[in-house]
């Protein structure tokens, strides 16, 4: 007998300050009972916002996230650095802040466009079985390969002293203490990120999270229904419609014929019911990828 896993489905999560990505998920797993959860990508401890929570079959589809381009609020620090990037490291002396609202316009925006970018020595990267961010704190410091990111849109915004306000929209893999960190330098002032919020990551908004707090004051069924459909994280695959007969074949993993370009695609039945993804082998052929549990069987009404 399958155990039940709970509730299936998308939550996203405005995570507060000083809590990590990881207990941000085991405390959102107890609220909502389920058995089964991941998240799409961490959101360091020090930062808040948008981090997207995948729940019983939701986490089949959870890695076509991974590639979605990111947004970030971040403020920077100017006249300083830090050992860490952010406001968890020490802190070096302050400088003298000399620099207008118009060379730090000019300086933000030649990060826009792709660039090597390479990663703190404070990340979870592997370095021969270990995360950097364990070697860091033994003080030890290792080569990193540069990698390409693309800084699609790079916006100032409020400036109050030594702190200036950027609005960023990224790649995947882009490091927002890494770009504070070089826009300092190219200021010749250094800088550090002293708060970081994401807003979103690919067609997820912030706009529709909800906080720990007001999980935690909701009843089960308020908090259930905060949930969005595991289709949602490949929404921007194309849609493929099936008939009785093809659904059926596509759910007990046989070819179905399907023009189109090869790749991948969602599928559903005709009647809208997400049935999975598939992929088109570009030769007329349509499989199985990755299917919903509980998927109606051939010999099911619901197929008639």
């Amino acid at each position: 007998m399958r155990r039940d896993e709970g509730p299936s489905g998308i939550l996203l999560l405005d995570k507060p300050a000083g809590v990590t990505s990881t207990r941000a998920l085991a405390i959102t797993k107890r609220l909502l009972a389920s058995r089964k959860g991941g998240h799409t990508g961490t959101l360091d401890p020090f930062a808040t916002g948008l981090l997207p929570l995948a729940f019983g079959e939701a986490t089949k589809f959870s890695r076509f996230l991974l590639d979605a381009d990111k947004g970030y609020l971040a403020t920077l620090v100017l006249g300083q650095t830090s050992s860490t990037g952010d406001i968890e490291g020490s802190l070096s002396p302050k400088l003298d802040i000399d620099v207008d609202a118009d060379r730090i316009a000019e300086v933000t925006a030649s990060f826009v466009g792709e660039q090597d970018q390479i990663p703190p020595m404070y990340s979870a990267l592997h370095y021969e079985g270990r995360r950097l961010y364990e070697l860091a704190r033994e003080g030890v410091e290792v080569p990193r390969a540069p990698r390409r990111v693309t800084i699609h849109t790079l916006e100032v915004g409020e400036i109050v002293g030594e702190k200036v306000t950027i609005s960023v929209k990224c790649s995947k893999g882009t490091y927002i203490r890494t770009l504070a960190e070089d826009i300092g330098k190219r200021l010749g002032l250094g800088a550090y990120l002293c708060a970081l919020r994401r807003t979103h990551v690919g067609d997820l908004h912030l706009s529709d999270a909800v906080t720990l707090e007001h999980l935690e004051q909701a009843d089960p069924t308020a908090r259930s229904l905060r949930l969005m459909p595991p289709e949602r994280f490949v929404e921007r695959l194309p849609r493929v419609s099936l008939d009785a007969a093809g659904a059926a074949a596509f759910c007990h993993g046989q070819r179905v014929n399907q023009t189109g370009a090869e790749g991948e695609v969602t599928v559903f039945r005709e009647a809208g019911d997400f049935l999975g993804v598939g992929r088109r082998d570009g030769a007329g052929g349509l499989f199985a990828v990755r299917l919903m549990a509980g998927t109606p069987k051939a010999d099911s009404p619901d197929f008639a």
